[in-house]
């Protein structure tokens, strides 16, 4: 069996594993990139055309930094490569005003937000109904609604910042594994041993970024046993633009009720027929591979009924296609970012929960930075 050594292995190569082997390998670490899929794919948590960022992080105060560290790493990807990643539109976050909803374990997630804003001087406007009626016709708000607009939120493309850290990681001289899932985990003398079909890598040095497949290597040293895997469901719907100016609308979050299922949020247009929407689930599937990824018409026309009728106009109700994409999903919903028994040599890293992406360059620099030694 064919072995190979590296100083630094990175298993999985979506948001963060990518990003992590770009800025390793940009600091001359001895480095390969592993992933059981070709990224990026269309299996993961970063697929499906856009994501949204914004600074004023409601889920912790701590995040801000890594928010405002990926904006400029964005920026200085787009620079050496040539090609937009980042788009800021601006956004909306909209609260009912009825009484305050959770998301992603934050309570009172707007009234977060907005005192996050203001401690990190963060540009932004509050709005009342009448000015969110006036400038968002697109909603149908209570009266009672309150809005928080943020200059520098926007959306980025997850696909094409994963491609673009895969090709900085090569030009700086990591190796890439493709459709290469790790069948093993085990440490050895040397630091560990990863066994994959056909192949084995010794590495000093291991960092494990697989989202949802974390769960098979609950075996390993790592032996975690805090994840969930959640599906989510991602639609684009047809726009009328007679309506709504979707083309230049900012991206928008609304939680309009208490639960953490009470929520949905769109981007513009980007092909000038749709507008993609969402909301989040958290029913538990065992494992990614027993993800349902097929979308039926009745799970449509439930999500037009529950979330977009009476809520949102300028659209029609008729899905020009729907895909489906999880959330590995921890007790608290924050990122784990530790090392497993204390050995200083592994690193496991879920930056997920749900709102991960938007700091997933910053968190790659920051892996890094742990191993540049």
């Amino acid at each position: 069996m064919k072995s190979q050594e590296f100083e630094l292995a990175i298993i999985g190569l979506g948001a963060v594993g990518s990003a992590a082997l770009h800025y390793a390998a940009k600091s001359g670490k001895e480095v390969i990139g592993i992933d059981r899929f070709d990224p990026p794919h269309s299996f993961g948590s970063s697929h499906g055309e856009t994501r949204i960022t914004r600074l004023a992080v409601g889920e912790g105060e701590d995040y801000v930094a890594l928010a405002k560290r990926s904006h400029e790493l964005w920026k200085e990807l787009e620079k050496v490569s040539g090609q937009q990643v980042y788009f800021p539109t601006s956004g909306i976050l909209l609260d009912s005003g009825i009484q305050p909803w959770s998301k992603h374990g934050s309570e009172g997630f707007f009234d977060r937000t907005v005192r996050f804003a203001q401690s990190q001087k963060i540009r932004h406007l509050l709005l009342g109904s009448e000015e969110l009626s006036r400038l968002f016709p697109a909603f149908e708000l209570p009266i009672q609604s309150r809005g928080y607009l943020e200059t520098e939120a926007g959306y980025l493309k997850p696909e094409l910042a994963i491609e673009l850290h895969l090709k900085q990681a090569q030009n700086q001289g990591a190796e890439i594994l493709r459709n290469s899932p790790v069948q093993s985990l085990q440490k050895n003398a040397s630091g560990y041993e990863l066994v994959l079909e056909g192949k084995v890598i010794n590495a000093r040095q291991v960092v494990v970024t697989a989202g949802g497949w974390i769960l098979d290597f609950m075996d390993s040293p790592i032996n975690r046993q805090k994840f969930k895997i959640c599906r989510q469901v991602l639609h684009w719907i047809e726009a009328d633009f007679s309506e709504v100016d979707w083309s230049s609308h900012p991206v928008w979050m609304w939680g309009f009720g208490p639960n953490p299922e009470d929520f949905i949020y769109g981007f513009p247009s980007l092909d000038g027929k749709t507008i993609k929407m969402a909301s989040e689930s958290f029913i538990e599937t065992p494992h990614p591979n027993l993800l349902d990824r097929e979308v039926s018409p009745e799970e449509q026309d439930r999500f037009w009924e529950e979330k977009v009728k009476s809520k949102v106009r300028g659209l029609l109700p008729r899905f020009l296609k729907s895909q489906v994409c999880f959330y590995t999903v921890t007790e608290d919903a924050r990122f784990v970012l530790e090392h497993p028994g204390g050995d200083s040599n592994l690193l496991l890293v879920s930056a997920c929960s749900g709102h991960g992406f938007k700091h997933s360059a910053a968190l790659g620099e920051r892996i890094a930075k742990i191993f540049s030694d």
